[in-house]
């Protein structure tokens, strides 16, 4: 049945929109059969042929009346052949990339124009943005260093307010702008990267904008998801939003897989600024605490819409979350071995020197400067630290260059490490040739590494290959999965992830680099293999003088409670630190400070509950999202059946 009624819709097509579709075919067919051999992305002036055939039957009146059917055809047919041209020869036409995707974006972008014009002329939708903006706003200010963290559990109610008062149409369009506001604020400090990136400025602030669009489009799920949820009652209730606080956190587990991963803004890192209310992370994790936090702000706005007597009862569920976090937490850190750096001088405790140079991003990549950046960071390594230190740390590409390719610096390692008869951590980039064709764009492997240089040891020193790369930044995304992403260059760094986790002795400790800390994946296989202590080596020099230095420590810190995992900081310009494994901080340096830090660090000693529950629970929150996705859908075929069969009686 549904095959005839189609086969009856083409066939009432318009003819000239019938003519419009078979000249746009036989032209993308030609076209596929004259392609050149150049692999990769070949450039081809005859592939603007479509876009050009396309644009007179926009004055054709029946082919214009239909514009979506019109412009759905032509992405259809053109993608279809750009696809056939990669499959069969995994290269493609840049004029046809464009000629794609440009027309397509600019149609849609006009839908969501006139859409959003539509809802900006309608009050209500516009009281709706103010309370929206407003919760969003707010919670923008709530992640450290900023102040307004314990109030997380009340901040997002006006949201909650509008998500159970208006319709999903105006949920959704005061969400997105609320939420575009929410991660402006938030990522503003992204910008400070066109200051010293190689790729263009404008290019760079194109990119913040979608990032800060696609993060937001998280939370228009959710809005999407939850004004679903709240029509489908059963008996009158809407028993899923019960399961909607777990449906969010499932949302911020999927932003933490994958090659877009970005898990910076979980709602849980916003307590950062108090310690006793982040103890409980050893048991329920950040996810945990984004759970209690959006079940607080949906109960409090329930309560408020509520006409009964019982929502004093649900004002109070903020006030009992708080103050059991807060009890919870100061219990944990009376016990005695709670204590700050408890039981640092025991001789099985490594001492640790960290090298903060404070070197400007902008020139730290300049050839004329090498010798210099080199001379300071080596000099304060030599002659900085207190005798008896047996770890020195210098940061994320504190060799800014292929170590491979500096031997002399190889060389004063290995000699800084005899004499000074301590082990030496520095970050420095590698590489790795895997082909000799000139035409692959992957005939060099480029890998951002750590190198430990061991006293005694004349060998290449033991190499640590950063696992989670930065998206757009670092790698192009799935750029194994779709090879012909290696010939764009967007200006990125185009590394290989490595895939071990190391275990150095004597101390059993695990370097990650920079954006590898705030991974609990790679956390917990290096706990299981016995690490009993984080080496984070960064460089935050790209952030500028912005609150990201200490929104990326106040991760690592929960990271360090919740796994009971003690962390030594490196960052080239700061934040520096070091961390116990219960969050507390000692000798934190200033951004932008040239500084030597050095303690004995105290080991892993405990043993978290969500170390061993972290990998099912994070794993049945990302079911959980489809499970989830699949009942409204369910519920919503099944209600919407039953209301036909309703009319019809």
């Amino acid at each position: 049945m549904k095959i005839a009624k189609l086969l009856n819709n083409l066939k009432s097509l318009p003819r000239a929109y019938k003519i419009y579709a078979s000249v746009l075919a036989a032209i993308e067919l030609v076209l596929f059969f004259v392609r050149p051999e150049t692999p990769g992305l070949y450039i081809q002036l005859p592939q603007l042929l479509p876009i050009i055939a396309a644009l007179p039957f926009l004055f054709v009146k029946n082919a214009r009346r239909p514009f979506s059917r019109f412009m759905n055809t032509y992405g259809i047919i053109v993608f279809a052949f750009l696809a056939l041209d990669y499959l069969t020869r995994s290269h493609a036409g840049l004029f046809q990339i464009v000629a794609t995707f440009i027309p397509m974006m600019l149609y849609w972008f006009s839908l969501f124009a006139r859409w959003n014009v539509k809802l900006f002329k309608q009050k209500k939708a516009l009281t709706a943005l103010a309370l929206a903006t407003i919760s969003w706003g707010a919670v923008a200010f709530a992640f450290p260093p900023l102040p307004l963290g314990p109030a997380m559990l009340i901040l997002l109610v006006p949201w909650f307010i509008v998500l159970n008062k208006y319709n999903r149409e105006t949920a959704v369009f005061a969400t997105f702008w609320a939420s575009m506001v929410y991660n402006t604020v938030n990522y503003y400090w992204i910008r400070n990267v066109m200051n010293v990136e190689t790729a263009p400025a404008g290019l760079i602030f194109l990119g913040l904008i979608l990032l800060i669009a696609y993060l937001s489009l998280f939370n228009v799920l959710s809005a999407f998801v939850y004004s679903t949820a709240k029509n489908l009652k059963i008996k009158g209730k809407a028993y899923l939003l019960l399961l909607f606080p777990f449906f969010y956190a499932s949302i911020e587990v999927h932003r933490t897989t994958g090659d877009f991963a970005f898990p910076w803004n979980h709602l849980g890192y916003t307590f950062g600024n108090h310690l006793e209310l982040l103890q409980a992370l050893s048991i329920i994790g950040i996810f945990g605490y984004t759970i209690l936090i959006i079940a607080s702000n949906q109960i409090v706005a329930y309560a408020f819409l509520l006409k009964s007597r019982k929502k004093i009862s649900l004002f109070a569920v903020p006030v009992v979350i708080f103050t059991a976090l807060l009890i919870y937490g100061s219990s944990v850190l009376s016990a005695p071995e709670a204590a700050p750096f408890y039981n640092a001088q025991a001789s099985e405790n490594p001492d640790i020197a960290m090298i903060q140079p404070s070197i400007a991003q902008g020139a730290k990549w300049s050839k004329a400067r090498f010798d210099s950046i080199i001379s300071k960071t080596f000099n304060m390594a030599m002659y900085g630290p207190k005798a008896g230190a047996n770890l020195i740390l210098l940061a994320e590409t504190a060799i800014p260059d292929h170590i491979r390719r500096q031997h002399e610096v190889i060389k004063q390692l290995h000699s800084m490490a005899d004499e000074r008869n301590a082990s030496i951590l520095t970050g420095a980039l590698d590489y790795k040739q895997v082909s000799r064709d000139p035409n692959n764009p992957r005939r060099y492997e480029i890998y951002n590494a750590s190198f430990l240089f061991t006293p005694g040891d004349p060998n290449f020193p033991q190499r640590y290959i950063k696992k989670h790369l930065v998206p757009f930044s670092e790698r192009i995304p799935f750029d194994d999965v779709f090879p012909i992403l290696n010939y764009v260059d967007l200006g990125e760094g185009d590394f290989v992830p490595g895939k071990e986790t190391p275990v150095y002795g004597p101390y059993n400790w695990t370097p990650y680099i920079c954006y590898d800390a705030i991974f609990g994946d790679l956390i917990r296989e290096a706990i299981n293999a016995g690490s009993r202590l984080m080496v984070n080596i960064t460089n935050d020099g790209w952030f500028g003088r912005s609150t990201a230095p200490f929104q990326h420590l106040n991760i690592v810190r929960h990271q360090a409670i919740t796994y009971g995992y003690p962390v030594a900081r490196l960052a080239n310009s700061g934040v520096s630190s070091f961390i116990d494994q219960y969050g507390h901080y000692d000798q934190n340096t200033e951004i932008f400070e040239t500084k030597i830090i050095q303690r004995k660090m105290p080991l892993k000693t405990r043993s978290t509950f969500y170390t061993s529950i972290g990998d099912a629970f994070e794993k049945t929150l990302l079911w959980f999202f489809a499970i989830y996705l699949i009942a409204l859908f369910v519920i919503a075929k099944l209600r919407n059946r039953l209301q036909v069969i309703g009319r019809r009686l």
